[in-house]
């Protein structure tokens, strides 16, 4: 199957996920995950019509997106990967929505960049669901608290929530988890399913999903 036929299974899917939850038509943003693709792989979707993408890296990112983005206007491209506060400038500088900021650090670099490059970013706080020590993310009970923070304290526009279940659970009830403390923290947007579970993200309100190996294959 060719990447273009891959994608529009992938929207499909998307809008009959839609359709089955009761929700309009273009509720879901997909963000295609193109890390560890180069440019020559990545400019078929772009050629398809896709303009919204993931990546997980700064530095892998530095050496295909600025061309990309030259190429063709309107791209949106997310940072969905953990950031390093030494990378905050180059994040800046270089993406439009960052998805996992998830500590004091990295807030306010990210505000302190914005500031000095004039930038505005739209950002995201990556939970914790699963509490999982080897992931980054914050807490569950301390979402609510950093979003506040975030926005009183450095003036962030934090937008959205963004988690990723443990791989072994039922994504469901962690897709939940992260709409109740949205509505809580009173952020409209929720960046949850992967290739694997994307059509369950919609059915819990997702805004939008990351689907990287269903569109670009195996890595």
């Amino acid at each position: 199957m060719e990447l273009q036929e891959r994608l529009n299974a992938v929207h499909g899917h998307i809008s009959a996920a839609e359709r089955q939850a009761g929700r309009p038509a273009g509720a879901v943003q997909l963000v295609a995950v193109s890390k560890t693709f180069d440019a020559e792989a990545i400019r078929p979707a772009i050629l398809a019509g896709q303009r919204v993408f993931g990546e997980n890296r700064v530095q892998e990112s530095q050496g295909k997106w600025p061309e990309l983005k030259a190429e063709t206007p309107g791209i949106e491209l997310h940072l969905i990967g953990p950031l390093q506060s030494n990378k905050a400038a180059d994040a800046v500088a270089l993406f439009d929505v960052i998805e996992t900021v998830d500590r004091e650090k990295i807030a306010r670099a990210l505000a302190d960049e914005m500031k000095r490059q004039g930038k505005v970013l739209r950002l995201y706080v990556q939970v914790n669901t699963g509490l999982e020590p080897q992931k980054a993310g914050i807490a569950p009970d301390d979402t609510f608290a950093f979003v506040d923070f975030c926005r009183k304290e450095l003036g962030l526009s934090i937008e959205g929530l963004m988690c990723i279940p443990p791989a072994d659970e039922n994504p469901g009830p962690h897709f939940a988890l992260l709409a109740k403390l949205a509505a809580k923290a009173g952020v409209e947007k929720l960046s949850m399913g992967m290739s694997s579970d994307y059509e369950i993200a919609v059915a819990f309100g997702a805004t939008s999903v990351r689907v990287g190996s269903a569109i670009f294959g195996a890595r």
